[in-house]
């Protein structure tokens, strides 16, 4: 058993304690706003936990969608609702980098939110179409070397983590590429698919179909360790980048000043219902893989992961346009 799913356990078998000034809590609905559209691997994941929490709470969850602006029209909602338990925010990794990306937000993200966990990931891959010379990251970069902005690289759009790991890759690679945003992963997967991308840098869920049905093919995963159902792809550490880690993430957040007590009784609802395994088999068909990490610890997390967005947007000269 890993750590991670050993952490999880642990956690799950905790009392869900409830302190004097909490006992009421909650006392009536707990609004997650997701801040994209329904259907998505982010709403799907909300849908499928959060009623498990609710089990575990006494407590009803309702899901509300509110897109638009990157995420930052749902973020702004929770970020001026009374800090109370019963307004949080369901929110991905442009959580950490749109500070960086948009102008004129009626928020700070630094300072408007209390980590409660990292819900789940979704592994990022580099996959190339089915003809393509290169078949390890190695040849890859020696081709973009040789042929400087002439490879052109889909993602799921413009500043998504897979929009960010493509920045990334290429700045540690030494090489210049032609990015391609789509409106989705599976946009991106389609026209690899059809040999009008010479590769992807998106999710393993959207790109798998397309290397399965043999249009396509892996050559690399973007997270620490290799996946657990890739295991013959390697990581683009072990493939002369040391250190690369990008995944596209969902997290839980609550407005400032949410006692730490109701923060901990979240987490520990949370955790537990990651531990379930209907819970964790939904979770793999939506190709992500579970976390569900302490407040403190997905709090470091996100203060990192800022800073190196930070850097990165600026560096590579990210916009939204």
């Amino acid at each position: 058993m890993n750590l991670a799913r050993r952490a999880l356990l642990a956690a799950a078998a905790l009392p869900l304690a409830r302190p004097a000034f909490a006992q009421g809590w909650p006392a009536r609905p707990i609004r997650v706003l997701v801040p994209f559209a329904a259907g998505g691997a982010a709403d799907s994941a909300a849908r499928t936990i959060l009623p498990r929490m609710g089990e575990r709470l006494s407590a009803t969850f309702v899901v509300e969608n509110r897109t638009g602006a990157g995420g930052s029209i749902g973020g702004a909602e929770v970020a001026r609702s009374t800090a109370d338990g019963t307004t949080l925010l369901w929110d991905a990794s442009s959580h950490i980098v749109n500070h960086a990306l948009l102008r004129g937000l009626t928020f700070d993200y630094t300072t408007a939110f209390l980590p409660i966990s990292q819900v789940c990931t979704f592994p990022q891959v580099v996959a190339v179409k089915a003809d393509f010379p290169a078949r390890d990251i190695a040849a890859f970069i020696a081709a973009a070397k040789a042929r400087p902005n002439t490879i052109n690289m889909g993602t799921q759009g413009n500043a998504t983590a897979g929009h960010l790991g493509l920045a990334r890759f290429a700045r540690e690679a030494g090489i210049e590429v032609q990015h391609i945003p789509y409106r989705g992963g599976a946009d991106a997967a389609r026209d690899l698919a059809a040999g009008n991308l010479d590769g992807v840098f998106i999710t393993a869920l959207s790109a798998r179909p397309v290397v399965e049905s043999g249009r396509a093919r892996f050559l690399a995963v973007a997270t620490a360790q290799r996946l657990a159902n890739l295991g013959d792809v390697p990581t683009l550490s072990e493939s002369g980048l040391p250190g690369f880690d990008v995944s596209e993430w969902v997290g839980l957040f609550a407005p400032a000043g949410t006692p730490d007590e109701i923060a901990a009784r979240l987490h520990q609802a949370l955790a537990a219902a990651l531990a379930e395994e209907e819970v964790r088999a939904r979770l793999d068909r939506l190709g992500a893989v579970p976390v569900g990490n302490d407040p403190a610890a997905f709090g470091r997390f996100v203060t990192e992961g800022r800073a190196a967005m930070t850097t990165l947007v600026r560096e590579a000269n990210i916009r939204i346009e």
